[in-house]
Formats: C-alpha cells, structure tokens, sequence
C-alpha cells in the first residue's frame, strides 16, 4: 500500500475501502481477546474455518477475529452479522449446526442464545442482551466488529480521521482548547484533567519532549487497558500521536505489562501499519509533523505504574518513585518534559476531536466526563468489562448490567480503585460513579477496578489479602510505605488467626494517617485505603474477630471449625472418604464425627457434602452448637 500524504488521499482510501465491502454478506466475528482464547476461542475459530471450507463457503462467509465485547463470564463470544445473532459460551461442536442452521438456513439455534434469567426469554441480537443494552460503549463497542490486526477494519469505521482534522484543520493551541473543555480527565486513577498535563509540558522550554502510555495495568482482576490495546490499538496510537502534536513531541513510548503478551503483538502490528500507511514516522499525512513510537514491556513490578517509576523503568533503572519536588510532566524521562498517559484516557482522544468538546461533556457528571470502563468481577453475576457514562449507580452496574448476587446471596460490599480503593457497603449502592463521590467515601475510582462481594465474604480477611499484595509489591524505598504496609499485615494477620489485641483497630487507623501523610508515591498514600474503609464501615467485624474469637462470614480458617449434624448424617462416608488428615471417623450405617484435634479445616468435608444433606456444618465461635457430641464440643472449646 502506498504512503497516504493527504486528508484527500485518506479519505478516498476510506470509501475504496468501504466500497468493497458488502454489508449484506453473512460476516462470523469470534472473540479472539485473551479472555475468550482461554476458555477455548482458538479451537472454536479453528474449527469455523475448516467447517467453512468443508462446505465451499471461503468466498461467501468472512470470520473475523477480533478483540474482547466484554461479556467473559459467557466466551467463546461469537456474532453473526448482518443479523447481529449473538451465540454465547461456543464450542467447536457447535460449529457445523451454526454453518449448516444459521448461515445457511438463516436460523437461530436457541441453545445458544442468552438467556434472560428471570423472564427464562432468549435474546437473539447482541445488542438486546441487558449485560449490553444497559452499556454505554463508546471504546469498546467496536471491539466485536473490527480485526484489531487490520489497519482497513479501523479505516473503515474512520479511523485516523481526528488525526488528520488535528494536522489540517487545527492549530494544536485549539486541539489543547478542544480537549480543555471537554474535561477529559485521567482514567488511569488520579484523575487529572488531561489537558492541564498537556498545557504543562507544552509550556515547558526544553527539548526534546516525549508521550507517553501507560499500560502499566497491575491491579487484580483489572484488564481494562488489555482489551482496548488487544481490540482496538489503533484507536490508542491516533490519541497518541494527536497529544503528541499538540505538545510538540516527536517521540513516544507505549509501556505494556510484560504479561499481556497479545495486546504487545497487535500493537507491535499496528505500529508497523501505522508506519506504512504514513499515520506515524516522518512527515505524517504530508503534514510536516515527524513521531515515531516505542514499545517498552515493563518487568512485571505493579508500582511501575506509578509515573515517575514507570518512566525510570523506561531508562533502564528500576522502577522506583522518584520525589515529585519538579512533576514528570516539567522533568520526567532523562530529565525532560514527558507526558503520560493511560490507555483509555487516549483512546477518547480522536472521539473527542471528531465529534466535539460539547457532545463529550454531554454525557457523564458535572466534574467527572464522558464514559469509564470497569472490569466487573467477584461475586456477580456477570463478570467481564463493562463501559458507562460516568454517574451511574453501584446498583445499576451490579444489578442491571451484573445481574446481580449469584444464588440468591446477600450483597455485602464493592471495592472500587484495585489494591488501593476502599471498601464501599450496601448503604452507599445508591452513589454515582464518578472520580468526586467515590472519593468521598473513602475509596476512588481508580483504573477501574470493581470487586463485588456477598455474605459469605470476610472484609478483615480482604483488608489482609490486598495490603499483602501491595506489601509485596511495595518498592521499599520510603519507610512508612514499606514498614507501615509490613506492620499492617502483621496486625491483619494476627487478628484473622484469632489473635488479635485490644488497642489493634487504633494502631491501623494510626499506621493509615500515617502512610497517607507521609509516603513517597500514590502506591503509599493510597495503601491503607482498604483498612481504613473496612474498619469505617465494618468495625463491628473487626471486634468479634478480636474479642469474640469469631469470623461472621464463616471465612477466617483459625477461627472456623466444622461437625457433623448427628441428626442429618446419612452415614454415605463421602465427607470420610474425601477427607485428607483422616480426621473423620465413622462407617457404613455409623454416625460420622470429626476428630477437631485432627481438622485442619480445609473445608473439603463441607464442599463434598451433598447439599441435599447438609450435615456438615460450620461454625465460628460460641455458643458451640448443642447437637455436636460432647467429645466435639469440649474439643471445640478447647480450641478458642
């Protein structure tokens, strides 16, 4: 393909394009994101292609694999176009009744369609499933329709037009003013408003200056910035190079998890692409302006993320904070002006230019702009990515698009922000999402992380998981970082093992201050974020752990212990069988017993169960159950 040199020339490729293109011919998308290929998306794609070209179908049926639509708890994802038939949770069995019934015959097979729970109805069009239709998809909406290994597929849907409306028919003293008003601000966590960091190192007299992305996703179960690099990177790299012109740099880094190794390919592919048709390189579009870009896979470390340690990372040192006395974006990479930016925050670059700082500042809040995506996970119903305008509750993104609590459980509590953001309770489901409310309860809205718990969730025990992540992950270069985080899992730990101390809660709430005043990066000062909400919202939790010996939520392994209802034992010797100490006792037609001394509390006696029997049961504190032999409950109270 020759160099583009124009907007005149772009715009003829467009309509060459689309003028190939028959809408009408039967198109089979597959998911093919990380999500989808590891519940079996590749042998599903496979299997379409040989069944395609069994049947003599290679010129009337086109595949296209594409990035992630969002809906993961139901992959291998698959629409058929023009009729928009949604198939979910695909297998390669499947595949010569969709070629023979659907693309064919031009029928839907219903097993395969959604199924709206409480109506039992089936939902046919992709577009009508409520994880969807309650959406907003502004980024990842395309995902399902374009290969994200094909340059035309983005040209088709107008891709690099805000690029080239930026170059030709923009100063970038107005493509900073555009992005101003729209009040983009930053989806990476902090949320600060975009353009202000644009106008900083802009301003700033030295040379040269360099953008960069932040791709740096370490938050668990985050993969927010994945799916749109895997889906849709050029998307990303025309919001690049458009900040790029704006500051005035020639140069820029995209910097990746080393753990996303499908989102590197498709944007090492799109970089190349990018080059060949002239959106990156030397004189872009024949416009004068020179970028190019670099990709930089970081080493796996989540305080990378943080700006100033992410660009060290790039200089080949390790990746440690720096004191923010002189902001990156005045001295950051080699002590020059740098720009950084998270994946989605550019990736609402070109929409904004193309349709307008007005229509972006339409949707959303008052301070908080446009759409977030959030990668919804835990206890709900419908896990995957989903993307809303900015203001929409807790509870309609867990009940309307989440579908709610599965087995009927009682909802307990949200986290939002990844490691660092606060645990928000059922009181507060009512509150907008949005970088100001969430704020206001303690918690943020972070990269987008949200984590629903129910009942059965233990939120010491959660406090404890993320502050040992983030002890782990720690850089150890400031002391009330490292040694606060430290102290904190000691306390946790002590307390979810029953061996917590008057005087505990006071001493986290204390190592909270402190961490938040005193730590070098946000890693640091948003730490204590998960403790400080817990004990806020769940203090009663914390004390019957430290004075009564007791876990609520059944979870805390030292505080649980587990016997066998007399009355409901069917003597089946399943739990017996099953258990791995040998702790159980009892045979054929023999009432079971657990020898407490032998329990580790592993729990598999309880899991193998049959529920319809339910005699194994659990417990965590007095009053120790009066239907457990006496032999067991001197046994249990010798215990606690």
């Amino acid at each position: 393909m020759a160099r583009i040199n124009s907007n005149t020339e772009l715009e003829e490729l467009r309509q060459e394009i689309l003028s190939k293109r028959d809408q009408n011919k039967p198109r089979i998308a597959v998911c093919a994101g990380t999500g989808c290929l590891a519940s079996g998306a590749a042998k599903v794609i496979a299997a379409l292609k040989e069944e395609i070209k069994k049947q003599g179908l290679n010129a009337d049926v086109d595949i296209k694999e594409t990035g992630c639509p969002g809906f993961c708890e139901r992959g291998p994802i698959m629409v058929i176009y023009p009729e928009e038939i949604c198939y979910l949770q695909v297998k390669p069995d499947d595949i010569p009744e969709i070629i023979s019934e659907t693309i064919k015959e031009r029928k839907v097979i219903d097993r395969l369609l959604y199924t709206d729970p409480t109506t039992g109805e089936k939902v046919t069009h992709e577009s009508e499933i409520p994880f969807y239709k309650n959406q907003k998809r502004l980024l990842i909406g395309t995902n399902i329709n374009i290969d994200p290994k094909s340059i035309e597929d983005y040209l088709a849907i107008g891709g690099y037009r805000a690029l080239a409306k930026a170059l030709f028919d923009m100063t970038p003293e107005q493509v900073l003013e555009e992005v101003k008003r729209a009040n983009l601000r930053g989806r990476g966590g902090g949320g600060f408003p975009a353009a202000k960091k644009w106008e900083t190192t802009r301003n700033v007299p030295r040379e040269p200056k360099y953008v960069i992305v932040n791709a740096d996703e370490g938050d668990p179960g985050a993969f927010m910035d994945r799916a749109v690099l895997e889906g849709n990177p050029h998307s990303v790299l025309e919001g690049l190079v458009i900040s790029a012109y704006t500051i005035g740099s020639h140069e820029g880094f995209i910097y990746v998890r080393q753990e996303y190794p499908l989102a590197v390919e498709n944007v090492d592919i799109a970089i190349k692409q990018a080059e060949e048709y002239g959106f990156l390189g030397q004189n872009i579009l024949g416009s004068g302006f020179d970028f190019i870009v670099n990709v930089h896979r970081g080493a796996g470390a989540f305080v990378s993320g943080e700006s100033s340690a992410l660009m060290t990372a790039i200089e080949g040192k390790v990746g440690e904070p720096r004191p923010k006395y002189i902001r990156t974006a005045v001295s950051g990479i080699w002590e020059r002006p740098s720009n950084l930016n998270n994946v989605e925050t550019l990736a609402n670059v070109p929409l904004i230019i193309n349709n307008g700082a007005e229509w972006f500042t339409s949707i959303g809040t008052e301070g908080s702009k446009g759409t977030k995506i959030f990668s919804l996970v835990g206890k709900v119903n419908n896990t995957g990515l989903v993307e809303v305008p900015m203001g929409m509750s807790l509870r309609e993104i867990i009940y309307n698009i989440g579908g709610g609590i599965p087995g009927d459980k009682k909802f307990k509590a949200v986290q939002t922000g990844g490691p660092s953001g606060g645990v928000i309770p059922e009181q507060y489901l009512d509150t907008p999402v949005d970088f100001d409310e969430l704020t206001k309860l303690g918690s943020m809205m972070g990269s987008g992380g949200m984590i629903v718990m129910d009942e059965d969730t233990c939120v010491v025990d959660v406090a404890r998981y993320f502050v040992d992540f983030l002890c782990d992950e720690s850089c150890g270069k400031c002391i009330p970082c490292r040694e606060g985080l430290k102290h904190m899992r000691e306390v946790l730990n002590n307390i979810v093992e029953g061996k917590g101390n008057e005087g505990d809660i006071e001493l986290l709430e204390e190592l909270s201050r402190l961490m938040t005043k005193a730590s070098l990066c946000a890693l640091g000062t948003s730490a204590a974020n998960p403790v400080s909400t817990t004990i806020r919202y769940f203090g009663d939790e914390y004390q019957a752990h430290i004075k009564e010996s007791k876990c609520p939520a059944l979870v805390c392994k030292e505080l649980v212990s587990y016997y066998i209802e007399p009355s409901k034992c069917q003597a089946c010797m399943i739990c017996l069988r099953n258990c791995p100490v040998e702790a159980i006792s009892g045979g054929k037609n023999q009432i079971h017993v657990i020898d407490q001394a032998k329990c580790i509390k592993c729990g598999v006696c309880f899991d193998a169960c049959p529920t319809r029997f339910g005699a194994v049961i659990k417990i965590s504190g007095e009053p120790v159950p009066a239907s457990l032999p006496e032999k067991e409950r001197s046994l249990v109270r010798g215990k606690k």
